[in-house]
């Protein structure tokens, strides 16, 4: 009997050291879950997500010289805890494909205390995502807002003219850009 404790033992370790590495693997894949779905987002335009561009990508589809224009509608909403007013300058605008145009939304801390948010973004039609590329945005960075600051926050962007090449993208007439605040972080008090 005393034999087959040893062998009973060894196949208890393995199994348990099995468990653990693969609750280890589960862990990780956890952690890298969402930088990996949005790596995938960005790269593929999925859900609407729009595309980061450089001047140099803004000039190269400048120079396609496309004659042909899109209406862009403009949104802006904000969490609850936000208790900002956020609004697109205009409702809409009419760009010709491949030209950068800019697109200004005007936020009001509402708050008596300084706030930082930061905005999400999203394009519906989803798939006209990967067609909406940014050159400048607010959205790449924090903005904080002191209690009755209001700022005009620009958008530079284009429409990828690899947008008229996608039959998927034919009869669309119209791309939704649209932004919502989050509270990034409490304000810091000043106050002694």
């Amino acid at each position: 009997m005393s034999a087959a404790n040893p062998s009973i033992d060894d196949k208890n370790l393995r199994t348990g050291g099995l468990a653990l590495l693969g609750a280890l693997a589960m862990l990780g894949l956890g952690y890298a879950a969402v930088p990996l779905y949005d790596l995938f987002c960005r790269v593929t335009g999925f859900g609407g997500t729009t595309q980061i561009a450089s001047e140099a990508d803004a000039n190269k589809a400048a120079q396609a010289g496309i004659n042909r224009e899109i209406s862009i509608r403009f949104d802006a909403s904000t969490a609850r805890d936000v208790p900002w007013s956020f609004r697109p300058a205009q409702a809409t605008d009419t760009v010709r494909i491949g030209q950068r145009d800019i697109a200004s939304y005007i936020a009001r801390n509402d708050d008596s205390v300084a706030i930082t948010g930061t905005a999400t973004f999203n394009v519906e039609p989803a798939q006209a995502g990967k067609y909406f590329h940014k050159i400048q945005c607010f959205c790449f960075t924090e903005q904080t807002l002191q209690p009755g600051q209001e700022v005009n926050m620009p958008v530079l962007y284009y429409v990828d003219p690899a947008i008229l090449e996608d039959e998927f993208m034919a009869d669309v007439e119209q791309i939704t850009l649209s932004y919502t605040f989050h509270r990034a972080k409490e304000a810091v008090s000043t106050d002694s």
